[in-house]
């Protein structure tokens, strides 16, 4: 269909499904951080092998198989392979649910990765194609809503569920509610005209892979933001992976204090430390990631079209701003002034998503947005997911003889400079931006 064909209304339904869609892979990329807690004791693991599980073994299939599945999206019907990529992700979430040692769980979440693959690039080629350039920062900020709203729900219910129910029953019940989303997706969603906002000049035809490698070398700015970008995500999915278990460890005999105010059937007979950290850390990532995306996007859009160098330089004002309250969140001595340093953290950490995610998407022309858009995928988390994880949970592996449960405290503050190495990044490539502008 053409897009200037459809309805305003269409176009928010549009939003609103692949937001839908956005949050259940969030759901099943984020729910192992607060399960994580019960996996260990039942499973007998250790901090490292359980970054390896949350984080490698859904990183290596998610970023390597990206890059294919996306270069068929600049060729193929991308609501098609975003119908298959949540059918196969929601399927191997449930499947998690039945692993019976960490072998099973690593390949399951390998499973997992494979699904969520094909998720998230052609999302973005599909936004591009539905909303006008000076609409698009704002489209792909509200689409990344599905990260905090994601994240949180899989944080919550995965806490409620686990205990009422168990932490198998967790993973089980959220791949189902995935599955029912496939055929109202399949159904209802169009795939739109390639190009068909992007004026007369817009090239469609589907590029070859040397065409889309030799257009990326050119352009400096693309890697600036993309590693950049890939240096907050280190301390960002480590942070939503290890916070959790950081809150119940440090703050546990704390947190039923912090929700004496709650209504007392939210609350089971034999409340676990784990169901208030979900409680604490759900609301930290979805009331400060929403604010911190949109207000992203809306700067974006402001500034972005008179001043590209803006859709950096935005970003990287955030990420400075985040340190102070990264250092009083992680050393707060109590519940009280941790919750409002995280808060503010969570917001200024995801302000880049809308400014850097539209410049992706003009950076090149639309006939290679949805492999442009893989690639980036492909280092912002195999760097992110596949590292951070991984490096928090070594590093408190190695500070445990000295400061026992208090390690995991000290792993995430040295995460501080990831932030600082993001900010240095963005503010290097600013200056390019104009330059490598496409459309």
């Amino acid at each position: 269909m053409n897009a200037e064909q459809a309805s305003p209304a269409y176009r928010a339904y549009v939003l609103f499904i692949l937001v839908v869609v956005y949050t259940f892979n969030f759901i099943d990329r984020q729910i192992v951080g607060i399960l994580a807690v019960p996996i260990k004791a039942e499973l007998a693991l250790s901090d490292t092998q359980l970054s390896l599980m949350g984080g490698l073994a859904f990183a290596l299939f998610y970023t390597f198989l990206g890059i294919p599945i996306a270069m068929l999206a600049d060729r193929m019907s991308r609501t098609w392979i975003m119908t298959v990529a949540l059918a196969t992700w929601s399927a191997m979430t449930a499947v998690c649910g039945l692993a019976q040692n960490f072998l099973q769980l690593f390949l399951a979440r390998l499973g997992v990765g494979v699904g969520e693959a094909g998720g998230v690039a052609p999302a973005y080629s599909l936004i591009s194609d539905y909303f006008p350039p000076d609409k698009r920062a704002r489209a792909l900020s509200i689409y990344s809503f599905g990260i905090p709203i994601g994240s949180a729900l899989g944080i919550l219910l995965g806490g409620v569920l686990t205990s009422y129910l168990g932490w198998r029953a967790a993973f089980i019940v959220v791949g189902l509610a995935g599955l029912a989303i496939v055929p109202i997706f399949r159904l209802t969603m169009r795939e739109p005209k390639r190009g068909g906002l992007d004026g007369d000049q817009a090239v469609t035809k589907p590029a070859k892979v040397r065409d889309v490698a030799n257009t990326l070398i050119r352009k400096p700015s693309f890697w600036g933001l993309s590693f950049g970008a890939a240096s907050s995500s280190m301390m960002g999915y480590g942070l939503i992976f290890w916070l959790p278990s950081f809150f119940v460890r440090s703050y546990g005999d704390a947190l039923p204090g912090f929700f004496a105010w709650m209504p007392g059937f939210l609350i089971p007979a034999d409340p676990s430390a784990l169901l208030f950290a979900s409680y604490f850390y759900a609301t930290i990532l979805l009331v400060g990631g929403i604010a911190g995306i949109w207000l992203g996007g809306v700067m974006a859009d402001r500034y972005g079209p008179d001043r590209k160098a803006a859709y950096a330089i935005v970003p990287a004002i955030a990420f400075l701003t985040t340190i102070p309250f990264f250092i009083a969140g992680v050393l707060a001595p109590s519940l009280w002034i941790a919750f409002p340093a995280f808060l503010v953290l969570q917001a200024l950490s995801l302000v880049w998503l809308g400014p850097v995610l539209s410049a992706f998407q003009h950076l090149v022309q639309p006939n290679m947005r949805a492999t442009a858009s893989a690639i980036f995928l492909f280092v912002n988390n195999l760097i992110g997911i596949g590292l951070g994880n991984l490096a928090i949970g070594a590093i408190s592996d190695l500070l445990k003889a000295q400061f026992a449960d208090e390690s995991l405290r000290y792993a995430i503050l040295s995460g501080t400079v990831f932030y600082v190495l993001a900010a240095v990044l963005f503010i290097v490539t600013a200056p390019r931006l104009k330059r490598d502008w496409a459309s």
